[in-house]
């Protein structure tokens, strides 16, 4: 079962391009302690919101990640710029072929 996790938050504008780099080591990380995510996607909605979307293949794997991701150093200093945070998840019900 294919999971979807999507997290909103708010960070300065002035800090756009720290968002990316601590992103870009957060999934690093993620990805090289736990299996997954299988793909991901950050889209910014205006100067200061953004959303990050993450696919996981499995409860279990998704679980392991938001049990131990936390503890991670770069998950700390990603965290560190964002704001207003909120997070969702939910199974993948239909995957629009012709994307892809």
């Amino acid at each position: 079962m294919t999971l979807i996790r999507t997290t909103r938050f708010t960070a300065d504008a002035a800090e756009a391009d720290t968002v990316l780099e601590r992103r870009a080591k957060l999934l690093e990380a993620v990805r090289a302690a736990f299996a997954g995510p299988t793909e991901t996607q950050l889209v910014r909605i205006d100067e200061r919101t953004w959303v990050d979307t993450w696919r996981w293949d499995s409860p279990e794997t998704l679980n392991a990640a938001l049990e131990g991701a936390p503890r991670l150093p770069e998950a700390a200093a990603a965290f560190a710029v964002a704001r207003d945070v909120t997070a969702e998840q939910g199974d993948l019900v239909v995957e629009d072929i012709w994307a892809r």
